[in-house]
């Protein structure tokens, strides 16, 4: 075969076959002109094979042909294109979901932690009940409350609390599904905050009670509360299917509530920080409560300003409709 006739002869072929993969936006009638020069092309291709062309043309038109394909077929999105997504649309749309079921998961921790303060407080046979002998509740409210922040290394520390409320967190949404296990473990935080608050108001040291806990409290207990409500979440939607059946509706909300988990990794990753470097810091009190109260700020706005209108639009959460399978359809 003579290559450069080949050539010569199917050259503008190939030029119209780059310049339409090239194109962005295609009309009907070029999508089917691509197809064309698509399977024209491939036929040249499987001739200079045949007939041992050189090797540059040959990985030429099989690189001009991946192009084609890809065109023609469809690429999955990137993996930095599906992160963005979560991280813009679907991780705050599915907080904002849940934020019915997260408001009242905060509202049970205050008022359960309010009522232990309550009872803790000028209640001396309740304290050496709960804290033990007189010397127990001073070395509490005098060196263990505060030292706990400072007893290990900042990063290290970081690190400890970053895992061990990152576990809960996902706990929390996993076994939502259960409706006993968040109300529990809402209930455990509640009563361990409540009952130190009114131990250390009542002792005078409500002032590094608080100096203490709000700094990182602000964010950790708010993402503490959105992984209650999306385990509760979960569980309604076993409860009150609605149109699909509780295997579909659980899958949907599901998978929307493990990427709410795997958002909420990130946040209490912030809330650690804080807690680690922030909280036993020498910063005077107002300094530090401020850096937790703008990280709470920010995780607000996050979830309003981007969660709102994504949810209005339809987003749940959950992954892409060709990920998450064919289900029969619904009427609702």
């Amino acid at each position: 075969m003579d290559v450069d006739a080949y050539r010569a002869v199917h050259e503008d072929e190939w030029q119209r076959l780059r310049r339409l993969v090239r194109t962005r936006h295609l009309s009907g009638a070029e999508v089917d002109e691509l197809v064309v020069l698509y399977q024209r092309t491939a036929t040249h291709l499987s001739s200079l094979r045949s007939a041992q062309s050189e090797p540059v043309l040959l990985d030429e038109l099989s690189t001009l042909l991946a192009r084609a394909r890809a065109r023609l077929t469809g690429g999955r999105p990137s993996t930095w294109s599906a992160v963005t997504r979560f991280a813009v649309r679907g991780f705050p749309a599915a907080v904002w979901r849940a934020g019915g079921w997260s408001l009242a998961a905060a509202a049970f921790t205050l008022a359960l932690a309010t009522l232990a303060g309550v009872w803790i407080a000028g209640n001396p046979a309740a304290q050496a009940s709960v804290f033990g002998s007189d010397a127990d509740v001073r070395r509490l409210v005098e060196q263990d409350f505060a030292n706990y922040y400072s007893e290990y290394a900042s990063a290290s520390f970081a690190g400890r609390v970053w895992t061990n409320n990152a576990w809960v967190a996902a706990t929390c949404v996993a076994l939502g599904v259960t409706g006993v296990f968040v109300v529990f473990a809402l209930a455990q935080n509640a009563l361990n905050v409540g009952l130190q608050a009114g131990l250390l108001i009542d002792n005078g040291r409500g002032e590094v009670f608080f100096g203490l806990i709000l700094p990182h409290g602000l964010l950790e207990l708010t993402a503490v509360f959105v992984a209650a409500g999306a385990g509760m979440k979960l569980f309604w939607a076993w409860v009150a299917p609605g149109p699909r059946s509780r295997a579909q509706s659980l899958a949907r909300e599901g998978r929307a509530m493990v990427g709410t988990a795997l958002g909420l990794v990130v946040v209490l990753f912030v809330s650690g920080l804080i807690e680690g470097f922030v909280t036993p810091s020498s910063l005077p009190t107002w300094a530090r409560v401020g850096i937790g109260a703008l990280a709470l700020l920010a995780f607000l706005a996050y979830v309003v300003l981007l969660g709102r209108p994504a949810a209005r639009a339809g987003e749940t959460g959950d992954v892409e409709a060709r990920a998450a399978g064919d289900v029969a359809p619904v009427r609702g």
